[in-house]
């Protein structure tokens, strides 16, 4: 199977980890993998090198000052793209390079799958994407979303196309729970930006932090917002307490020993980080946000703890039901593992290659959740 990835960056975020995981694992099992950007970023993840890339953005001195013209470009080169390389499928990620693919492939005779990776009504935020996802999706040949709830969101005629499809996480997170002492760690992982609301984290922290002196808060990542909760965390005097040191190449290490994992998110699809978390065996802690990726994990107070998005109460009280009670936190840490039954790597991986290689051999896809 030769199989076309699309995604507009590869750089550090859950979208792009995912295509980074998928173009991965269908190369090391012997298929052509052809992955697809509109730009290249320094900070990218890495793939493997019998990966072929290609930048699908026009050359700067073909860009005009009319957004129409350049439309047609970006358009007609990744047309160009799809004619020339010829895909069996094509595997697309993201909110308008769903469109494009859509848009582009009419009429190749390529079968094309698009994938969400969050809550829908985020990835299409205006009218007219709203639209256009609604409508034009019902073209495409798949439409992978994360969670049930999410197919609230379209009519039925793109539910005819809906497969629920698990998240692929690597197969370093597939190991044996760390059972020594834990460290005094309250830590998250993920793009710092309004959506993620790690503010929830230090609100809930910062009021009790002079109680639990041996406790930190480390928030790995990069984003728009990090700065200013820098600058938040200074204004509170707790700099060597609530920590933001940017991204960490090392997250399988910087997890497994902590004390407990939060996720603060105000939506989200199914969380890799919180997948991850879990499969390590750390109690974790997470808001109960649409597109109710964390409730299909979580179930709570047996393998974890959920509570209202924004809620700085609950937020507080059960980070100090954790601090306070290491058998309970060790409790729901080892029921977490179980997450592993489900999310097994060369499960879900084997799953996303049969759905592709169905959908290149033209045969109908099975419109349930893929096990």
């Amino acid at each position: 199977m030769k199989a076309a990835i699309y995604i507009s960056l590869l750089s550090r975020g859950g979208a792009e980890r995912k295509a980074s995981n998928i173009a991965n694992y269908l190369c090391r099992q012997g298929n052509e993998v052809v992955l697809i950007n509109m730009y290249r970023s320094d900070d990218e993840f890495k793939v493997d090198e019998g990966i072929r890339r290609i930048v699908s953005e026009p050359a700067k001195e073909e860009l005009t000052g009319s957004r129409i013209r350049n439309f047609c470009l970006r358009f007609k080169r990744l047309r160009n793209i799809w004619i020339e390389e010829k895909p069996d499928v094509i595997l697309s990620f993201i909110g308008k390079t769903n469109v494009m693919t859509l848009l582009t492939s009419r009429g190749l005779n390529i079968p094309v799958a698009v994938a969400l990776t969050g809550a829908p009504a985020r990835e299409y935020y205006s009218p007219v994407l709203r639209f256009m996802a609604r409508h034009l999706f019902k073209r495409a040949d798949a439409v992978l979303l994360q969670t049930r709830q999410s197919m609230d969101f379209f009519p039925q005629g793109v539910l005819k196309k809906a497969v629920i499809m698990r998240n692929p996480v690597s197969a370093d997170y597939d190991t044996d729970r760390f059972e020594g002492e834990r460290d005094k760690t309250v830590v998250t992982l993920g793009r710092i930006d309004e959506n993620k609301n790690h503010e929830l984290i230090i609100d809930a922290f910062a009021p009790i932090a002079d109680k639990y002196p041996d406790w930190k808060v480390i928030i790995y990542g990069e984003g728009p917002v990090r700065q200013r909760l820098i600058d938040k965390v200074k204004d509170l005097g707790l700099s060597d307490r609530i920590l933001l040191p940017g991204f960490t190449d090392t997250p399988l290490e910087a997890l497994k020993k902590a004390g407990v994992f939060v996720l603060s998110s105000n939506s989200e699809g199914t969380p890799n980080a919180l997948i991850e978390a879990m499969m390590l065996g750390l109690p974790v802690i997470s808001t109960d946000c649409p597109c109710g990726g964390p409730a299909e994990l979580i179930r709570d107070g047996e393998n974890g703890l959920l509570i209202p998005v924004n809620d700085v109460a609950k937020m507080q009280d059960y980070m100090q039901k954790i601090f306070n009670n290491r058998h309970f936190s060790e409790q729901i840490g080892c029921e977490a593992t179980h997450t592993r039954d489900i999310y097994s790597p060369e499960k879900v991986f084997s799953s996303w290659e049969s759905l592709l290689k169905n959908l290149a051999n033209k045969r109908k896809i099975d419109n349930t959740t893929i096990k």
